[in-house]
């Protein structure tokens, strides 16, 4: 048993642990006044002399109320590129811009659940003023790869077809692509309402003005928004806001993460993200490489991305950020560039069909092509079988559907297809859920079992059937 003392350094080395991300950021902080000067404006971006203030630094512009906010973005020998967090009305040459804030922040904290806040971390619900936050930097350095937890558990998101046939792992960072209306936000709302996480987070990113409200009130609800701190910057905000609010998303999410919860963290849209990123390189002169998008965009996404994942803290406690982002495949086309820079950083993608979504099957998840690459480590032995058997026969369903409809198909030409065939109402019937039906995740896993156990039975008892014959 440690004496006293010794007691007592353990102790101040566990405060001291526990403040490294606040102690990072104060040695980060900025304490000199640096006022540069408004010398040109040039497209979306404020050029300002004598501002030799890093990237990324947070500036006001303008005198008294007439000021804006702004962050540097870059910098030539004698000018630093400003591109402003709202309007530019109003600047003019000579305008002061002082540096504020050499390190952004946001304030994290518990009394964010059930808020909806902008991409400065403002309340834009009406609702009360928000207490008890802590700073907590945008951008902190990344994990190390040794860092990180294997993701070896399961965390249920809610919806039948994803947590059967595409498991989600605690810690993993999952794609939700689709083309527009096929029910992707519902879909995004629904996990959000029934996910086993502690805490959702969810960023919508560039989404129309009219929407925010619908989703937040209808698709959410009050009970989904009850457990869950909503990110808001609409498509007519700065760019640079829009990629600011997704990086408070991700702080906020951190800040959860570093206290032992599980996060689900669910940002809509990744494609927007990259949008924005865009219009930031284009403005400050980086040239345009694949298809218009800059080298910075896919620099960004997975500077993003890889920050979602799950961690080992101190004292043995462990905590997680599980990430959903959606990416809007312009043209249905998987092939584009932020789709196919997304796939390569992510753990796994969902794919949500127009097809299915023009029948009415909701979700609309297309169970063959979308896959979890952890779902085997966070899955038992029954449950891979099972989910693989049930995929089998879905592909062979696929095969031969065209001719089923038209009457064409010959009975009897193949026992598996026949199984398939005569089981695919069962199936379309597990992997489908109404909007308000709560699922049980060990119920689910049962009924896929039983299911995939039937097929098998009808397969080796008509197979035999047809040797005696």
């Amino acid at each position: 048993m440690s004496s006293g003392p010794g007691r007592a350094r353990e102790s101040a080395a566990g405060v001291v642990m526990g403040l490294a991300p606040e102690l990072s950021m104060i040695g980060r902080t900025q304490s000199l006044c640096v006022v540069g000067r408004v010398a040109a404006l040039k497209g979306m971006t404020v050029l300002v002399e004598d501002l030799p203030l890093p990237i990324g630094t947070v500036v006001s512009i303008g005198r008294g109320d007439a000021r804006c906010a702004g962050e540097i973005v870059g910098f030539s020998r004698e000018r630093a590129v400003v591109m402003t967090l709202g309007r530019m009305e109003g600047v003019r040459p000579g305008d002061p811009a002082r540096g504020e804030q050499i390190s952004p922040t946001v304030g994290a904290g518990v009394s964010l659940i059930g808020r909806v806040i902008d991409g400065l971390g403002r309340p834009i619900d009406g609702g009360p003023a928000l207490t008890g936050l802590m700073p907590t930097t945008l951008s902190p350095e990344p994990l190390r790869a040794m860092s990180r937890r294997r993701v070896t558990e399961r965390i249920d998101s809610g919806v039948r077809a994803i947590d059967l046939m595409m498991t989600l792992g605690r810690g993993q960072r999952m794609g939700i692509f689709a083309g527009p209306g096929v029910g992707k936000s519902t879909l995004l709302g629904t996990v959000a309402k029934r996910t086993s996480a502690d805490v959702s987070v969810i960023a919508l990113i560039g989404e129309r003005g009219r929407e925010v409200r619908d989703f937040v009130e209808h698709t959410l609800g009050s009970d989904g928004l009850a457990r869950s701190v909503v990110v808001v910057a609409t498509g007519d905000e700065s760019p640079l806001m829009r990629v600011r609010a997704a990086l408070v998303a991700m702080a906020i999410s951190e800040w959860f993460r570093d206290r032992a919860m599980d996060v689900m963290l669910i940002m809509d849209s990744v494609t927007r993200f990259a949008h924005s990123q865009r219009q930031i390189g284009l403005s400050v002169g980086e040239p345009p490489a694949t298809r218009g998008y800059t080298p910075s965009v896919f620099a960004a996404l997975a500077q993003l991305m890889e920050r979602a994942g799950a961690v080992d803290l101190p004292g043995g406690k462990s905590g997680s950020v599980t990430g959903l982002f959606s990416v809007l495949v312009e043209g249905d086309d998987m092939t584009e560039p932020v789709a196919d820079a997304s796939r390569g950083i992510l753990d796994g993608h969902v794919w949500l069909s127009r097809k299915l979504a023009q029948r009415g099957h909701y979700p609309a998840i297309d169970v063959l092509d979308s896959v979890s690459r952890v779902a085997d480590d966070v899955t038992d032995k029954g449950h891979q079988s099972a989910r693989r058997q049930v995929q089998r026969l879905v592909a062979m369903h696929r095969e031969v559907e065209e001719l089923v409809r038209i009457g064409a198909y010959a009975k009897g030409s193949s026992v598996e297809t026949d199984v398939a065939i005569e089981l695919m109402g069962r199936i379309d019937a597990l992997l489908t859920q109404g909007r308000d039906e709560r699922v049980e995740f060990d119920a689910a896993r049962s009924e896929l079992v039983k299911l995939a156990l039937v097929s098998g039975d009808m397969v080796q008892k008509r197979v035999a059937a047809a040797r005696r014959a």
